[in-house]
């Protein structure tokens, strides 16, 4: 599917119904998932769908995407059962930097509002760190996905995956042809790439709702979990 511009987005909201996935913070803000990777493919078919109309923030939230740069494809909305959905959400194919843009590997399905801060946190707080410590460019951001129909591990409830309302990253790849990960490079030798990594995460602290990597537990050892949700739980 080629890139929605905003012209064909707007048309997209205003005139057609479209039909309509590691973990929510629970009370208390205690420690809110313990899960693995999450893979971007839906391999379930939805069990049960109806026709949605765009609300105007969602309609705000995909024109704003494309202000910024972004190329994406809005997604349709889907219920698939047992507390799993894919709602308001776009397939993102690249961002845009200061000077040139960069792809995403292996992400799916994204709630608009989560594609709209990994956006912004992708141009300001990884791709300006990569050039000011690294000295290199962006080239690719690596993921474990996005949307998973799961519950968070050792847990009865829903992970945030479930929803398409977070994104696992697990590396970086500059320009230069380096590849920054966080598994093999959080406690890396070189203390550039401990101190980009560190960066990277206090920036998406900024502006997700729930930041998890390695110093949190042993299943995000070799990822950042990035969401929306949660109230700027940081570890």
């Amino acid at each position: 599917m080629r890139p929605f511009g905003f012209p064909a987005v707007a048309a997209t909201l205003l005139g057609a119904l479209v039909l309509s996935g590691c973990s929510l913070l629970p009370a208390g803000r205690s420690a809110p998932d313990g899960a693995t990777r999450a893979p971007s493919a839906t391999r379930a078919p939805p069990v049960g769908s109806r026709p949605i109309v765009r609300s105007p923030d969602a309609a705000r939230c995909i024109a704003n995407l494309d202000q910024v740069g972004a190329k994406f494809s809005p997604v349709p909305d889907r219920y698939y059962g047992a507390g799993c959905s894919v709602l308001g959400s776009v397939q993102l194919s690249a961002l845009q930097g200061d000077t040139s843009e960069f792809g995403l590997g292996n992400i799916g399905p994204v709630t608009c509002p989560l594609a709209e801060a990994t956006a912004g946190w992708a141009r300001y707080g990884v791709d300006r760190a990569a050039r000011q410590i690294l000295g290199s460019g962006l080239l690719r951001i690596e993921t474990f996905g996005s949307y998973s129909c799961r519950n968070i591990a050792g847990s009865s409830r829903r992970s945030s995956h479930s929803s398409a309302e977070a994104v696992d990253v697990s590396a970086f790849v500059l320009k230069d042809g380096r590849r920054i990960a966080v598994d093999e490079d959080w406690n890396s030798g070189d203390p550039r790439r401990r101190q980009f990594l560190r960066i990277v995460q206090q920036s998406a602290c900024k502006r997700f709702g729930t930041v998890l990597g390695p110093d949190y537990n042993a299943a995000h050892r070799d990822h950042f979990h990035l969401e929306r949700t949660g109230n700027s739980f940081c570890r």
